[in-house]
């Protein structure tokens, strides 16, 4: 039997405790692969806690790739290989797509604007100044906090760059790693870095996917040097790369002499139940994962800040060969925005926004499922889109433009597709109810029942 020491009333919860101690255990080995754990009863009465404390550590092992389930039978441990680090290495056009992004109604505006009016009092001199090429101080340590609580990542500041849009910093990882490398892409993914890398005369290599998310077989296959890929919550598809593919991608990086991963953390902080999967970038231990992630989902669109971590072999030879570089996000702005981190207004939003979200996203799910039009929905319970595959196949433009008036945004699943596309996704279509308010919900479940035949 599973034995630990839990800390009651501690400051972690005791799911939380059990998750790590479990997740440990399979890690080192203590807990064989194909292992069967103990039944939820048992082990909350061997360590004299509750049911829904051992429920909620297995659901959140389970998301994460560690155990898998057999109805009827119970929870078993994954295979998981530890990655051996590799030895040190000496130092098409596609048409844009559309992205979910959250509804400016949500915008905490009283707040930000209460925080941007404290900056422009009380640093003036700052605001007048030259910005340093990475980004000010004060933002670069708020996120690297803002990592360390939200995502478990211990990354130092001067490890962080900012700036204007993941489109900005793609154009300077090309300039960094070379355009003379193959870059893999997620197909379906986002067309967007596809674009980017066509005008910059890169040759990019579409990846299939599978249910786990980039399949190891296509990659290999592929002769990429770099990979782009979100494994938190892919766009479009929704997957959830768990942990043993995880390390399956992180052993191909580590074959290669210079090979790189650039981590895009989409969606990562919408998620609905349990906790946020861990980043790639927390499991590397080679320095070759490049992080990057946005505030333009999670506050405003209109926001245009992003921040891109990089390892600190590659942040030197970005300051010895790009640092002629300036930021490109005003001083006020990110001054305003770290406020808005290291006093905690973000993780309050964050929390308001999940709970909107995840009523908006249960109530519309529900009512699609419930209703009669003959359609089955892919998702992850997380992210503010997920995937309606229809019984026939519509007329996509006619099917995406009737449903777009009722406050949602459909697009047809092929467009993101580099390449021909799967035969099942010419049914489906990405479903973005970002913008949708609860009122709205019966007339878009009216308009579908009319859009798609009846069971």
């Amino acid at each position: 039997m599973l034995t630990y020491n839990l800390e009651h009333g501690g400051a972690r919860p005791l799911y939380e405790q059990l998750y790590e101690a479990i997740k440990a255990d399979i890690l080192s080995g203590a807990i064989r692969g194909g292992e069967k754990l103990p039944s939820k009863r048992l082990l909350a009465e061997h360590l004299n806690i509750s049911k829904i404390t051992v429920e909620t550590a297995y659901q959140q092992l389970l998301a994460e790739g560690y155990l898998t389930v057999r109805e009827k039978v119970g929870f078993f441990a994954e295979e998981i290989t530890p990655v051996q680090p590799a030895p040190e290495a000496e130092p098409a056009a596609w048409a844009p797509t559309p992205e979910p992004e959250p509804s400016a109604r949500q915008f905490p505006s009283s707040v930000w604007s209460r925080l941007m009016r404290r900056v422009l009092l009380d640093h003036g001199d700052v605001l007048l100044q030259s910005l340093p090429g990475p980004g000010l101080p004060e933002l670069r340590s708020a996120i690297a906090r803002e990592l360390r609580r939200s995502r478990g990542m211990t990354v130092s500041p001067s490890q962080i760059l900012i700036g204007s849009g993941a489109e900005y910093f793609y154009n300077i990882l090309i300039q960094l790693l070379g355009r003379n490398r193959c870059y893999g892409l997620e197909s379906p993914g986002h067309q967007k870095i596809a674009a980017v890398c066509h005008a910059n005369e890169v040759p990019v290599t579409p990846i299939t996917l599978d249910g786990s998310g980039v399949c190891p077989t296509a990659l290999r296959n592929s002769g990429a040097d770099v990979l782009h890929l979100s494994p938190s919550h892919q766009f479009p598809t929704g997957i959830v790369t768990p942990v043993r593919r995880r390390q399956e991608l992180l052993s191909w990086v580590a074959e290669g002499e210079d090979r790189w991963l650039i981590e895009d953390d989409y969606d990562a902080e919408f998620r609905f139940s349990g906790r946020p999967i861990p980043t790639l970038q927390s499991l590397d231990r080679i320095g070759r994962i490049i992080y990057m992630n946005t505030f333009s989902r999670t506050i405003a669109p209109s926001l245009r800040i992003s921040y891109l971590v990089l390892p600190p072999r590659l942040m030197e030879d970005y300051e010895k060969r790009l640092g002629f570089y300036s930021c490109t996000v005003p001083a006020t702005e990110q001054l305003t925005l770290a406020l808005f981190l290291s006093e905690g207004y973000f993780e309050k939003h964050l929390n308001r926004m999940r709970k909107h979200y995840g009523t908006l996203r249960g109530r519309l799910l529900e009512g699609i499922r419930a209703s009669q039009a003959r359609a089955e929905i892919f998702e992850e319970d997380a992210g503010l889109h997920f995937i309606l595959r229809t019984g026939s196949m519509p007329d996509p433009e006619a099917f995406c433009a009737a449903l777009s008036v009722s406050g949602l945004r459909v697009s047809h699943l092929p467009r993101y597709y580099i390449g021909s596309p799967d035969p099942a996704a010419c049914r489906s279509f990405v479903i973005d109810y970002g913008n949708l308010e609860e009122q709205e919900i019966p007339a878009v479940l009216r308009r579908l029942e009319d859009l798609i035949p009846r069971k």
